[in-house]
């Protein structure tokens, strides 16, 4: 089977780090700003940046829809820090006038570890991988209630934010608070390509 093609949100964030990790797994990585584009993708990743400004972005290049389809229909897909609230299903602190692609049965709170000033690093347990995963949370949101369907991959482990969930899997979607771009490790992009390779395998 070939590798899939998974593309990347690429209107705004952290665009240029999310294709290197997907091209280092070796897989066909491409950047989405246009219908066009997404129609080439097997999944999506949505990359870390300001979701309100995505939302926008997305409207405004008529991709917002067709994302909201792919997404409805199955495609996979993975939120990363912004693109966890894009793909939430309800959000706590949005704007008025926020809008989200949904998907994910779960509640986030943006901004929920406070201002860039308070971003931190630390060492977390995920689901399946051996070994912790280094997380970066800048300006992140976190998950205060999940769905039945909903499996919780991982929480803080420690400090003021202790036991507040911070990765999610619902199906074909997947989502963290943190940037697993940033740095070497690429275990959990791993996984999300794993899970696509396994999605497409299934549609055939």
């Amino acid at each position: 089977m070939t590798s899939p093609t998974i593309g990347v949100f690429a209107l705004q964030g952290d665009v240029r780090e999310h294709l290197l990790a997907l091209t280092r797994l070796g897989v066909e990585a491409i950047g989405v700003r246009r219908p066009e584009e997404l129609e080439r993708c097997d999944a999506l990743v949505i990359p870390g940046g300001e979701s309100t400004t995505m939302f926008k972005l997305a409207r405004t290049f008529d991709l917002f829809e067709p994302l909201q389809k792919r997404i409805r229909g199955g495609m996979p897909a993975f939120g990363t820090c912004a693109g966890m609230i894009m793909l939430a299903d309800r959000i706590t602190d949005g704007t008025a006038d926020q809008v989200t692609l949904g998907g994910l049965d779960i509640t986030v709170r943006r901004n929920a570890f406070g201002r860039q000033v308070d971003s931190f690093e630390g060492d977390l347990a995920f689901a399946g991988l051996d070994g912790p995963v280094h997380a970066v949370f800048i300006r992140a949101p976190w998950v205060e209630q999940v769905g039945s369907d909903v499996e919780v991959l991982a929480r803080v482990a420690s400090g003021p934010a202790a036991g507040r969930i911070v990765a999610v899997r619902q199906g074909p979607l997947m989502a963290t608070s943190f940037h697993p771009e940033v740095g070497d490790d690429s275990r959990i992009h791993q996984v999300f390509v794993d899970l696509v390779t396994e999605h497409v395998r299934k549609v055939g």
